[in-house]
């Protein structure tokens, strides 16, 4: 048997592949074929030999079905974001194109025998060719789309069977999938080798709607195969093919997500089914479901686990929803590629909206390429059957989940006749569900207006003119991209989100960070673009989603939490208001709580008597007699889940607000005391255990510093390097008082601060005023001051907290009292950067030092390391705590934003160069 591999550069999806059909929970026999395969990898195609009609494996690897060969030794991952690893030159793809052939003997089950068999494969990437007994079967592309062979005539039942798949890297199907994520190969889903008996259904859609109206719902189940449907709990049973009206249903919504089990038996065989009535529809421009309008609080998510890149556990996709159903989060965007179809049945089952993506992206041919640059995919019309089927079998497959509200057509391809084609089959196949394709920039035909990182303002403008766009309803699907120290400013989206109902949401930039766990230099690291030697690649843009790599919740991911909850709890004079955002829920399910502290202190707690509040309406409660004349007396509203559900445990937290009782006292101005002795020098000033006090402008710069070029602009303005002179020093006016001129070299500006150091009873208070001279630039990246102290063990403070916060990630910071290791305060980004900043802080305990502020709040920073030392660093482990800590105490600090890939930062978050002042108290034990 000579192969030829031409299918590997053909423009056609597959050879001898099986219709398309829903993916179904049957009684079908079924021989799973994860596990061990016998597996050879060859490093072209040329290469591979042409032994497949009778291969001996004895002298090959074994590797594990579902998985990718990139991250069991074979080759290495690589990534990119836009850019293709090759050059692009469609259909060819390199010479150097690794192919993986795997082999596994297994016995076809004699109750087989007089059905059809069927070999199914849930996920190859990228393309593959199928042999049965030495015969050759097929082949298909499309990575994460289903594919079936028919080989019932190659089989025995009784006898083994020799299956062969031979996949490649590269193929022209990788043209079409350049998706922003690791380039990982192989058969990285299951396999299973299936029993198709005679008169069994294989192919059901499920039309259940529901009327808002009446409260009706109607059920349609067509099936290719006659039979009869029974949903025991509503006492129903009805032809397929019959449309049928059902009183008393209950709606299917992502908040309340019923489903009716059913049963669709036919002389063949029987097919289980999750019923979910509900309906979509645009009304008035308004994206609704069940007659309600929705307001998508998403995520985009990538599959992804760090040790198994895309082949993914059902263990793993659950979490994955209960982290989402535990946030608040409502909606998910599956980037860039249908999912596994069990975590769409979980999305069912819990509750959650999905917008569910065509496996298409061409974005590094850029968008609309005029000649002579080729024409990206969607404008070829060579590509055109291929995409096309690739929409056809997203459809077919997950077409009967009521979670899907949304089908899309693919990510980043510009506009071209192919996705029309695209939308006009999505349309035949299913009219029930409106199409979203972001590239359709002037909504020449999409049914819902879409972008990627709009500024809150430029939502609003589409949001407060219908006639824009054709007045359908407008979402991001991409927005608050998520990476490093970020995303801020998520509360400015909301209030645009909540003022104008066509605005209705988005979906953060995105669900986890794409960290592969590995070693580099014997350490353990979650490795980034680059890491595995790659010439091309895209750095650590492949780590910019809420949770960290091991799917434990980064800041980000808290500050969207509170961002989006149900509830808004807020004061209202001396009463607490309550507002329900939830879409169709009550406060029903809720018990509220409330605790008052003083100076981080509890006094009372208890229960809120609140009566039940319907969605979209808001009650005033009196809050309990609180004595508000001590200061900073705070009441923390909390709404808590009553009961458990299926997703948490009761008690789980829904949503909080704080409130202050008291009125902030005026700071007394006058210091009195005597002059502190210190000493300032090359190193720094230090006073009373404060060792080598500077002024601080820089900080390691954060993802969203560095990308947009934010951070260049400040080391051309020498923020980086600046130097450090005493002017003078002395006492004057009753103090010790140093006078220090910050500035960088070749440069005609600095910063003139005066230190002005008091010893008072156990300690001493600084008196600090920092002034701009000369051609200063316009921000600073943090105006603050750094010392260092003898290793610290524990830090405890009053302020806001737990987690890090900024000027405009402040919205989950709670004013409290806190403690934690040095360590603890840390915020581990794949790629370090600025972090662990809690603003607000009334006062600081570390170790045997005690900083208070004494008028203005401070912010806090304390690490084990340098900002020199975060910033050098590539990973993680490159931080190894020495012998001293490094404490930052900021008057203030630039905002973090979402530059690296959206808009500016808004000039309010910035940090303006201005004179600025600080008073503090500094007292040991």
């Amino acid at each position: 048997m000579t192969h030829d591999h031409s299918y590997v550069e053909d423009f056609a999806s597959g050879a001898n592949v099986l219709p398309p059909r829903a993916w179904l929970d049957d009684d079908s026999g079924r021989l799973p074929l994860s596990g061990d395969w016998s597996f050879r990898l060859s490093p072209t195609v040329a290469d591979a030999p042409d032994d497949l009609k009778d291969p001996d494996t004895s002298g090959w690897d074994t590797l594990a079905v579902p998985g990718h060969w990139q991250l069991n030794g074979y080759g290495a991952p690589a990534y990119t974001n836009i850019v293709y690893p090759f050059p692009l030159e469609p259909p060819y793809v390199p010479t150097e194109n690794p192919t993986g052939d795997y082999v596994r003997t297994v016995t076809v089950p004699a109750d087989f025998a007089g059905a059809k068999v069927v070999l199914r494969f849930e996920g190859v990437d990228s393309r593959f060719a199928v042999y049965v007994n030495g015969e050759w079967v097929g082949w298909s592309s499309g990575s994460r789309l289903a594919s079936e062979f028919d080989v019932t005539d190659l089989v025995a039942p009784g006898k083994e069977a020799r299956i062969a798949v031979r996949v490649h890297q590269w193929s022209t199907g990788s043209y079409v999938e350049d998706q922003d994520m690791w380039w990982l190969s192989g058969i990285f889903r299951e396999v299973n080798l299936l029993a198709l008996r005679p008169d069994a259904p294989t192919d059901v859609f499920v039309k259940a709607a529901w009327d808002h109206v009446d409260g009706a719902g109607t059920l349609l189940v067509e099936s290719d195969v006659p039979g009869t449907v029974t949903v025991p709990e509503l006492g129903l049973e009805l032809p397929t093919g019959e449309h049928t009206r059902v009183q008393g249903v209950q709606p299917w919504s992502a908040e309340a997500p019923r489903l009716y089990d059913a049963v669709l038996r036919t002389a063949g065989g029987e097919v289980r089914l999750r019923i979910g009535f509900r309906t979509v529809a645009i009304v008035d421009g308004i994206f609704t479901v069940n007659g309600n309008r929705v307001l998508f609080n998403g995520v985009n998510r990538h599959e992804f686990h760090p040790d198994r890149g895309r082949s993914l556990t059902e263990q793993d996709m659950l979490d994955d929803v209960l982290i989402m159903k535990r946030a608040g989060i409502n909606a998910v965007r599956t980037s860039h590629y249908p999912p596994h179809p069990h975590f769409l049945s979980l999305c069912d089952e819990y509750g959650l909206y999905v917008i569910d993506e065509c496996d298409l992206e061409t974005h590094g041919f850029g968008y609309e390429p005029q000649p002579p640059k080729l024409p990206n995919p969607v404008m070829d019309e060579r590509f055109r059957d291929d995409l096309v089927d690739r929409m056809r079998r997203t459809v077919h497959r997950d077409k009967n989940h009521p979670s899907i509200v949304i089908w899309s057509l693919g990510n980043e391809c510009g506009m071209g006749d192919n996705l029309k084609a695209m939308y006009d089959l999505v349309k035949e196949l299913d009219p029930s569900r409106p199409v979203h394709y972001e590239r359709d920039t002037e909504a020449e035909w999409v049914d819902i207006y879409s972008r990627m990182y709009t500024s809150p303002e430029g939502c609003a403008e589409i949001g407060a003119d219908s006639s824009l766009y054709r007045g359908i309803p407008f979402i991001l699907c991409e927005y608050g991209h998520a990476m490093g120290n970020g995303p801020g400013g998520l509360v400015d989206y909301r209030e645009v989100f909540e003022k104008y109902p066509r605005c209705q949401g988005g979906f953060i930039w995105e669900f986890i960070d794409h960290g592969l766990r590995t070693t580099i230099d014997g350490r353990e690291v979650y490795a980034y673009g680059g890491d595995f030697g790659e010439t091309i690649h895209d750095g650590n843009f492949v780590c910019d989603g809420l949770l960290f790599p091991d799917r434990t919740p980064s800041p980000g991911m808290h500050e969207y939490i509170k961002v989006i909850e149900p509830l808004r709890i807020v004061a209202d004079g001396n009463r607490v208001s309550i507002s329900n955002r939830y879409e169709v829920l009550d406060t029903g399910h809720l018990t509220f709580r409330y605790a008052v502290e003083t100076e981080g202190s509890q006094v009372d707690s208890g229960t809120l008597t609140v009566p039940v509040i319907a969605a979209g309406e808001t009650v005033t409660v009196d809050l309990p007699s609180v004595d508000a004349s001590k200061p900073e007396t705070w009441v923390t509203v909390t709404a808590e889940l009553s009961e458990a559900t299926s997703w948490a445990d009761a008690g789980h937290r829904i949503a909080w607000g704080q409130i202050r009782l008291d009125e902030p006292a005026a700071a007394d101005g006058v210091v009195s005391g005597a002059p502190a002795v210190g000493d300032a020098g090359i190193a720094g000033i230090s006073v009373a255990g404060v060792q080598n006090a500077r002024l601080d402008v820089w900080r390691a710069p954060i993802d969203n510093d560095a990308i947009p070029g934010v951070a260049a602009g400040w080391r051309e303005d020498g923020l980086h390097r600046v130097q450090h002179r005493v002017v003078s020093q002395g006492e004057r006016d009753g103090a010790w008082e140093v006078v220090t001129r910050t500035a960088p070299p070749a440069l005609q500006w600095g910063l003139r601060s005066t230190w002005r150091w008091t010893a008072v009873d156990g300690g001493v208070v600084l008196e600090l005023s920092v002034v701009p001279e000369g051609l200063f630039p316009e921000v600073l990246p943090r105006l603050g001051i750094t010392f260092e102290l003898p290793k610290v063990q524990q830090v405890e403070w009053f302020g806001t907290g737990p987690n890090e916060a900024y000027v405009d990630t402040r919205e989950a910071a709670a004013v409290g009292k806190y403690a934690a290791t040095v360590a603890e305060l840390q915020t581990p980004y794949v790629r370090p950067q600025e972090n662990g900043h809690r603003i607000d802080t009334r006062w600081a305990q570390l170790d045997g030092l005690r900083i208070e502020a004494v008028d203005q709040l401070f912010g806090l920073t304390v690490r084990d390391w340098t900002s020199a030392d975060l910033e050098n660093a590539k990973h993680t482990a490159d931080l190894v705590p020495g012998d001293t800590t490094y404490v930052t105490l900021d008057l203030a600090q630039t905002g973090v934003g979402t530059a690296a890939c959206g808009p500016a930062l808004p000039d309010r978050d910035k940090l303006k160069t201005a004179p600025a002042a600080l008073t503090l108290r500094f007292t040991t034990a």
